[in-house]
């Protein structure tokens, strides 16, 4: 990967492909890995960017105050990109949302696949998930942390190990014990992400929903959907809350029409 060097640390990012730029973000237990299985269908027609948040993957933890929109910022003006086609998973499509509500000229298209949702009432089944990794991580029983997070966001509430794809779990494993290692460090320096008013998002929107994800984030989707005028909803039967390790290809399906129609 490539290093982008700040005053913070710095941020590690890669490009692939030649056309339109796209930005991918990942969801905040994994790392840039999370698109391994869409980036070269969609590098064939878009310069394809990842990277790692802060503290995640390759990206070396925050040392000061920092904001997550500010960084997607940094990282364009890097690479030269006025406009660019966001696409975000989890944490990082409510970042994508933040930055094209804050910066909507530069924004072509945002995608949003099971975004967050900051201040949500959440279900008692996500307080449980929050007790469990809390008390695994206080008792430093950092693998049985993984496995907590592992349990919420691959496999889901829907199904058995037995029907999640046999490489995914250890594929994942790596990317999310690092982001609980430096889950502290991010807590403490993070300004978090402004209020958006949907009704006031102007770029074209495609919400994604895995109908096997837990029920809060399906609801979530929803209102996503409902609230950002002209937004579009796909629903994805085979995937829980990582779409883009579920259903690679129904995702590109809708995708790349999508990035190909704005």
């Amino acid at each position: 990967m490539i290093t982008l060097a700040d005053d913070l640390g710095h941020l590690s990012y890669t490009v692939t492909g030649e056309g339109s730029p796209v930005l991918l973000v990942h969801a905040g237990v994994t790392d840039h890995q999370l698109w391994d299985p869409v980036v070269p269908a969609l590098a064939e027609r878009h310069t394809v960017i990842r990277y790692d948040l802060r503290g995640f993957g390759e990206s070396a933890p925050p040392s000061g105050p920092y904001r997550d929109t500010d960084d997607l910022r940094r990282l364009l003006d890097h690479l030269g990109h006025r406009r660019v086609d966001l696409v975000g998973t989890s944490w990082g499509g409510r970042i994508a949302l933040g930055f094209a509500d804050a910066h909507p000229d530069r924004v072509r298209s945002l995608t949003m696949l099971a975004a967050m949702w900051p201040g949500y009432d959440w279900s008692a089944e996500m307080h449980a998930y929050d007790e469990a990794e809390t008390a695994a991580l206080a008792a430093g029983d950092l693998e049985a942390a993984v496995s907590v997070n592992l349990d919420m966001w691959l496999r889901g509430p829907s199904r058995t190990w037995a029907e999640v794809g046999p490489d995914l779990a250890e594929r994942l494993r790596g990317p999310v014990r690092a982001s609980l290692v430096h889950q502290d460090t991010r807590g403490e320096h993070s300004e978090g992400v402004e209020p958006v008013d949907l009704a006031g998002v102007t770029v074209p929107t495609l919400v994604g929903i895995g109908l096997l994800d837990v029920a809060d984030f399906q609801d979530i989707s929803r209102r996503y959907a409902a609230g950002i005028p002209g937004a579009r909803l796909v629903e994805f039967p085979t995937a829980a809350h990582l779409i883009p390790l579920d259903a690679p290809a129904e995702l590109l399906a809708a995708l790349r029409p999508f990035l190909d129609g704005v």
